[in-house]
């Protein structure tokens, strides 16, 4: 069965830093792409960054270039995503996903396992 878990969320101020993390479990975890994607009361889930196989080929959402950095650790099967200078519209529900493909994707829909998500509140 496989598993991605979330976590690292919470409630910041505005400018302040969180770092998220996604453990995966139940699949070759070297073998997906891993995805964060965000979903904010009322919005549409959206795509926030994604990172390859291996830890290369880091892919930015406009609204989150130079703030927030993807990576992973394929040893601890765990991704990550520093999120640094947040802003109030920011707030959303993170969401990690996988999928076995080495394409630039940012569809949504074209990930095949999905965590729970994690909540982060950035106050003004």
């Amino acid at each position: 069965q496989v598993q991605l878990v979330e976590s690292g969320g919470g409630l910041v101020q505005a400018g302040d830093s969180l770092r998220l993390s996604c453990a995966a479990s139940g699949l070759t975890f070297s073998s997906y792409a891993m995805g964060w994607f965000r979903q904010a009361p009322g919005k549409e889930r959206e795509f926030v960054a994604r990172i390859g196989l291996s830890g290369i080929g880091a892919y930015y959402a406009d609204s989150v270039k130079g703030r927030f950095t993807i990576s992973r650790d394929n040893a601890k099967n765990t991704g990550y995503l520093q999120m640094n200078s947040l802003k109030p519209e920011d707030t959303a529900a993170y969401y990690c996903a996988a999928v076995s493909s080495s394409a630039y994707m940012t569809n949504p829909n074209r990930y095949t396992y999905w965590g729970q998500g994690t909540q982060v509140t950035v106050s003004s």
